[in-house]
């Protein structure tokens, strides 16, 4: 953030306390992808036991003396800690070690700094990265804080840190401004979709759950996926048709994270408005990650943060082939699907994710076969632009008769728009309502 990116990864001493209470614990193992994820090259661990943190240094004298050891023994050049520091704390810590320390949050802003793609992505990680950056401020002026009375120590009036205070907050004010405007954009996005009776899928999940290989496996799309925590920041959107529901839009997020920075969240919420303002979202879950519970109820604690957490959803657990289970659904008591299973890598399982999501969302279908005089081509070729047609052939009377299945209210449309009678048609012809 404040320094600049080395070619080659930065050799780091990595802190991390396991501390009484629960909702301070942070998970080990992820600290370790969150480092590699940014690049770093982690050389020494540093690991202890605390009922609280310690209010200057957040670890105990004699812990800051191992690593500060440490620092010496492998010539680091930064020390990351796996969990959020005060800006004071964080101020102490480099001033007793003399090298510089970045907190889970700031290890977490990096990231997203180097994954944004888009220009909305970049606003948002900036914005994120200013809100942090405003409480810490202070560590790079020292050396000019210190205003004092007397005859020749009487400064200007605004200090350089004043100053620079004073640019980040009009920054700040600025980029809010351009991404209320994307806000503004999407939902007119949103209101066309709404308008045209298009359903808006969203999957969502645990950083590094397989929603981006998933994305892409359903849709044929090449987004970035990779074996990396956020690999994703930019949200996407494709036309996805489903059999037996038709079109709907599926949206892939932003992964989440326990004990996601608020501002964070704050930042984001453009984008993670495509998961609040959803009709529908797909809960993507690494079956074969052992804190899969505690992933789950992080995904939880987020959606409803934003809002998401009442709107309608299907599990699916994903990497089944790391586990050595079978592609099912699980069927809730009166027989809804609850969970699907598959692999996102191999696709094995998405045609049953494609059929839980039809039961789900869809509708009474209308299914049979359909016969046209000629005088009725604009409702055959209609038919075919939805792709509800299945076979097509001519009768001796030379009408067309069409093998149709498609939701009833799409039927009732296509009748509508050519002054037919929608109930009529499915009396009289070979069609039933499924």
């Amino acid at each position: 953030m404040l320094f600049e990116r080395p070619d080659s990864g930065e050799r780091a001493v990595l802190v991390h306390l396991d501390l009484r209470r629960e909702d301070e614990r942070e998970n080990l193992s992820e600290f370790q992808e969150l480092v590699l994820s940014a690049g770093g090259d982690p050389v020494a661990y540093v690991s202890g036991h605390r009922d609280a943190p310690h209010s200057k240094f957040f670890v105990g004298t004699g812990k800051l003396e191992e690593i500060r050891q440490q620092i010496i023994d492998h010539d680091a050049e930064l020390v990351l800690f796996n969990h959020a520091l005060s800006p004071s704390q964080e101020r102490n810590i480099e001033a007793a070690l003399e090298c510089r320390v970045l907190d889970r949050t700031g290890l977490i802003l990096d990231i997203f700094a180097q994954r944004a793609r888009t220009h909305e992505g970049k606003l948002q990680v900036e914005l994120a990265q200013l809100h942090h950056m405003s409480t810490r401020l202070i560590r790079g002026w020292t050396h000019l804080e210190r205003q004092k009375g007397g005859i020749g120590l009487r400064g200007p009036g605004e200090t350089q840190l004043e100053s620079d205070r004073r640019l980040l907050r009009a920054r700040i004010k600025s980029i809010t401004k351009r991404l209320a405007k994307v806000r503004g954009q999407r939902e007119q996005g949103r209101r066309s979709r709404s308008r045209n009776e298009i359903a808006t899928v969203s999957l969502v999940g645990y950083t590094n759950a397989g929603k981006s290989t998933l994305f892409n496996n359903m849709t044929n799309s090449e987004v970035y996926a990779a074996d990396q925590l956020f690999a994703t920041l930019d949200p996407t959107l494709r036309r996805l048709k489903v059999p037996d529901l038709g079109p709907i839009v599926l949206a892939d997020t932003v992964g989440f994270i326990r004990h996601l920075p608020h501002k964070l969240v704050e930042a984001f919420r453009a984008t993670l408005e495509e998961a609040a303002q959803a009709d529908f979202l797909v809960h993507v879950i690494d079956c074969a990650d052992e804190d899969r519970a505690a992933n789950i109820e992080q995904v939880e604690l987020v959606l409803k943060e934003i809002g998401a957490h009442k709107i309608p959803r299907l599990e699916v657990y994903n990497k089944v082939d790391l586990v050595i289970a079978q592609p099912r659904i699980d069927y809730n008591d009166v027989g809804e699907p609850q969970r699907v299973w598959l692999s996102a890598q191999s696709g094995e399982g998405i045609d049953l994710l494609l059929e839980a999501l039809a039961q789900r969302l869809g509708e009474e279908l209308v299914a049979g076969t359909l016969a046209l005089t000629a005088q009725q081509g604009r409702l055959r070729a209609a038919l075919y632009e939805l792709d509800v047609v299945s076979a097509e052939h001519y009768n001796e009377q030379g009408l067309c008769e069409l093998e149709i299945r498609l939701p009833k209210s799409d039927f009732n449309r296509l009748a509508a728009a050519e002054n037919l009678n929608a109930a009529e048609l499915i009396a009289t012809q070979q069609l039933k309502v499924c």
